[in-house]
């Protein structure tokens, strides 16, 4: 993705300068929750475990008066005695709004009451309140919160004499108030709370007694249940959830063992993490304050590189478009101006290659690529004029071409010789020598001329063997399709005049001379397999190449026989080759009689009249 220089110098500022800041300001602020948590979390829990032992301690100054109301021995006391005890627990513990004695038997024998109206000797069964039975079962038994229209809340307690043989209960109604007394005096700073719930969940005390007062709320006690569960399954430690209100609050818990209640102690998280949020926004001005110093930075380095950039881009537009002369001129001492210099010199050398491959355009126009890469390669063109060279001249094509040519489809006909050429140019081109023209399936070439070549005769030889090797691959498979045709070569070598010939618009590097004509009749001559060359070649070539003589004879256009020899690819031995059996060689080459015409490559197709009988010279 693209990015313009103010953006890119944005992101590495802000990278160098912000995320070091941004690092710093969280991780101590990191820090400093956790430690804020910890601290609000114990003080949490102290606050907690303060007012869960002051309401143990109101709980435990109710049960020793209540207790002394429970007569000793088997049998009740009398009613006169049971009311005595009564009255006196209740005006030691202001917050019993009643008390019910109840014997043994279930029987109810005093009821007195604040709030309504007081039973002697009712007689009322009992024996299966829940109070009753909770308080022969636990000893001391809490009951639920009880809702009174128009009243403050309360609970029941319930305790039991396991003294005697025959268990007497009393049964006493408690004011919440004290407890709500209690709670209402603890506070966490200015939003912190306390309150009580029972075993169900049910608000016992809050610092609201309107809260109280609503009555049971099956949602809310699910919940304060659920967070009475999580306190303890974290250890006893202060975890954040929400209060009734939907406000975020760190909540601690501590249980009233003795009643199965548990105090909740609260406090907003706004509250309690202002200093933590206090220092997030410190720490997110001075990113804003480093965001926007990163911008201007960037912003002035970018408008600094904008103007060498637009003058290398400039630059380097022109010289895309060719202006190879264009220089660009940048002062800044720095990379820049490096790099503005590495711009120059490759416009100078660009305009170094322009030149070279105009020359080669005007080369190519009248010379083969190979020949213009000698010509350009030696930076002068003498070479091309003309003169004269001893050469191997080397002709090639195809038996049976004309007769093929005649019947075959064009895309058969073209496809044989897309083959045929891209065979017989692999191997010109792995020995390096001259192609001066090829015509239909006719080749010329040139080893020597215009490059001197050590060995000339043997390399061309070892070359016309891979060419003859490469083709009759071709044939087999061609033959295979029905197509019956050969290829035949010819060498001589010999001096020629070679040179550039043509006009302005095209020209050919080419040699003129009798060996050229010789080395076309030969090819002419040749059949397919044969490799034909003449004495000129034969004795240039090592001791250990074998040839086979096939004798002296008359070519048309060439004074006198010419002693022809066959390149075989079978061990046969050198043939002894001397000079005075060859006489009409230097005969046939000498006479000038065809010197003047530029011979093209032979097309000739078809066998040649026979010679002499091959004999393989020892």
């Amino acid at each position: 993705m693209r990015r313009s220089l103010f953006q890119k110098y944005f992101l590495v500022l802000f990278a160098a300068a912000i995320f070091p800041v941004a690092a710093g300001g969280i991780s101590n602020t990191w820090f400093s929750y956790v430690d804020q948590r910890a601290i609000l979390s114990a003080l949490l829990r102290s606050e907690a475990t303060s007012a869960a032992d002051k309401i143990e301690s109101f709980l435990d100054g109710i049960k020793v008066p209540l207790g002394s109301t429970i007569p000793q021995g088997g049998n009740m006391a009398s009613v006169k005695h049971l009311r005595l005890l009564a009255v006196r627990a209740m005006h030691q513990v202001p917050g019993i709004l009643s008390i019910s004695l109840v014997d043994g038997t279930g029987a109810e024998r005093l009821h007195i009451s604040r709030i309504g109206s007081n039973r002697t000797e009712g007689g009322a069964d009992r024996s299966g309140d829940p109070a009753v039975v909770g308080a022969r079962t636990a000893r001391v038994w809490y009951g639920p919160v009880i809702y009174r229209q128009g009243s403050e809340p309360s609970i029941t307690m319930a305790m039991a004499n396991y003294d005697a043989t025959v268990v007497n209960s009393v049964i006493a109604e408690i004011s919440l108030k004290p407890i709500w007394l209690i709670v209402s005096e603890i506070g966490v700073g200015r939003s912190g709370r306390a309150f009580v719930v029972d075993q169900t969940g049910r608000l016992i005390a809050h610092p609201s007694i309107s809260k109280v007062m609503q009555g049971a709320d099956e949602k809310a006690a699910l919940a304060l249940r659920g967070l009475r569960d999580a306190i303890a399954a974290a250890g006893g430690t202060a975890i954040a959830s929400r209060n009734a209100e939907n406000e975020r609050v760190v909540t601690a818990g501590a249980p009233i063992t003795a009643a199965g209640w548990t105090v909740f102690v609260e406090q907003s998280q706004a509250e309690a993490f202002a200093p933590l949020y206090a220092s997030l926004w410190r720490t997110g001005g001075l990113l804003l304050t480093a965001t926007v110093l990163a911008a201007v930075l960037a912003y002035w380095l970018a408008r600094r590189m904008s103007g060498p950039i637009r003058l290398l881009e400039e630059g380097a537009l022109k010289i895309g478009a060719g202006q190879f002369d264009y220089r660009i001129n940048i002062a800044t001492g720095d990379e820049l101006e490096r790099l503005a210099a590495r711009f120059n010199q490759m416009a100078q050398e660009l305009a170094t290659l322009r030149d070279r491959a105009e020359r080669m355009t005007r080369l190519k126009r009248f010379l083969a690529p190979q020949v213009a890469e000698l010509v350009e390669e030696a930076g002068d063109e003498r070479m091309l004029a003309g003169q004269r060279a001893e050469v191997v001249a080397v002709f090639c094509d195809l038996r049976g071409f004309t007769s093929f040519s005649a019947h075959a489809e064009p895309e058969n006909l073209m496809q044989l010789l897309r083959e045929y050429y891209e065979a017989l140019g692999v191997i010109i081109t792995q020995y390096e020598v001259t192609l001066t023209s090829f015509s239909a399936d006719g080749l010329m070439i040139l080893v020597n001329a215009p490059v001197p070549r050590e060995e000339p005769a043997l390399h061309a030889v070892k070359m016309a063997v891979d060419m003859q090797d490469s083709t009759q691959e071709l044939i087999s498979g061609w033959r295979q399709r029905g197509y019956e045709i050969g290829f035949g070569m010819g060498l001589a070598m010999g001096w020629a005049t070679v040179g550039r010939i043509g006009y302005e618009a095209r020209a050919d590097y080419t040699a003129i001379g009798n060996v050229v004509n010789l080395a076309s009749r030969l090819c002419s001559s040749a059949e397919d397999g044969q490799i034909l060359i003449d004495y000129s070649v034969a004795r240039h070539l090592p001791g250990n190449m074998p040839i086979v003589d096939l004798g002296t004879r008359q070519f048309k256009g060439l004074e006198g026989h010419v002693r022809v020899y066959n390149v075989e690819t079978q061990g046969i031995e050198r043939p002894n080759l001397d000079p005075a059996a060859t006489d009409a060689t230097g005969k046939g080459l000498g006479s000038s009689a065809s010197t003047s015409a530029i011979v093209l490559p032979c097309t000739t197709s078809g066998p040649t009249a026979p010679g002499p009988s091959p004999a393989v010279l020892k």
